[in-house]
């Protein structure tokens, strides 16, 4: 499988990883056997990155990835492991962003148990306090490296001008953001930033939260996710109106003999080659569309006709709803 290095000076990593999120029910119902499956098949495809953070599932991800290391000892030294924090409650029960030192080391340390390692990979921000400059934020991170709590650090949901900023402080190794033929603003400048300064790019929902399957969550599936059924994309009017855009995706899939969920991430991963893309799932099935991807090579030819199926500016709706974007910067 192709292969990107994790940050300026990190170790080689595969350039398809695991999302991790899809091992809590945030998605829909899944059981630690399943997610112990999908790791059990990453292994065997030669997928070597699993990202997970504290929230996801309220620590239910990283529980079940340490509990896979301590069934397999040797995934250990197979995956390398990201998670994040930042998002927390205050003391009314709202969504607050902390980056300051005490919260995101008590909160590593939470998840260091939780996954039963010394120290993670890549640790990320998950999300800026923008009362706090992002300079003192990515002070208290590099504090982390430096305790070896952490090998890297990593930001998630920014700008690029603070990526500039940020990594001035200390080298930042990682980006994340939603990217995919249906979200492409990290073309406007964040792609190019973690190009200069050798920072991997890191998409997340890569298949467009299913739109860019062969089989896309069901109008009724989507009505009992919380997160989908407020956001703009799912609005009845709107799905429906991306369903029928992405068919001329799956039409061309079919076409070219593979799958939709192949075609979207191959195109990811061809838009530079530091591209770690990070899909979630809790299909076998589907896992194997996602390998697929990966080991999918795209000539001009095929990026061009996806290019002309999905052009930039297809997709109804925002991505979030207003509350859904309380902590991402948004740029232009």
């Amino acid at each position: 499988m192709k292969q990107v290095s994790l940050g300026q000076s990190g170790p080689k990593v595969s350039a398809l990883g695991i999302g991790a999120m899809s091992f809590s029910d945030f998605y829909g119902k899944t059981t630690d056997e399943n997610s112990f499956a999908i790791l059990d098949a990453a292994m065997a495809a030669g997928v070597t990155h699993i990202d997970t953070a504290n929230v996801y599932g309220v620590g239910r991800s990283e529980s079940v990835i340490g509990a896979y290391l301590r069934a397999r000892p040797e995934a250990r030294d197979h995956f390398t492991i990201a998670t994040k924090a930042a998002i927390a409650r205050d003391g009314d029960g709202n969504r607050v962003f902390r980056n300051d030192l005490d919260h995101l080391e008590s909160e590593l340390d939470a998840s260091l148990k939780r996954l039963g390692v010394e120290a993670v990979d890549l640790f990320y921000a998950h999300r800026r306090d923008k009362a706090r400059p992002i300079e003192e934020s990515v002070e208290a991170l590099a504090t982390l490296v430096r305790k070896g709590k952490a090998k890297s650090i990593g930001l998630s949901e920014i700008a690029p001008v603070t990526l500039e900023r940020a990594h001035a402080v200390h080298p930042v190794a990682a980006v994340q953001s939603e990217y995919s033929l249906s979200t492409r603003s990290p073309e406007l400048g964040l792609i190019q930033a973690c190009a200069r300064i050798g920072a991997t790019f890191v998409p997340f929902s890569p298949i467009g939260r299913s739109f860019l399957t062969d089989h896309p969550l069901s109008w009724e599936a989507v009505q009992t996710l919380p997160f989908l059924a407020s956001n703009p994309r799912f609005s009845e009017e709107n799905y429906r109106a991306n369903i029928a855009t992405t068919d001329r995706l799956r039409a061309l899939a079919r076409d070219m003999g593979t799958s939709t969920a192949a075609l979207a991430i191959a195109w990811v991963l061809a838009q530079g080659d530091h591209m770690l893309a990070i899909p979630g799932t809790r299909s076998l099935a589907h896992f194997q569309q996602l390998v697929d991807g990966a080991n999918l090579e795209l000539g001009a030819d095929g990026l061009a006709a996806i290019d002309a199926a999905l052009p930039p500016g297809w997709c109804a709706g925002d991505r979030y709803s207003e509350d859904q974007w309380i902590g991402p910067e948004r740029y232009c």
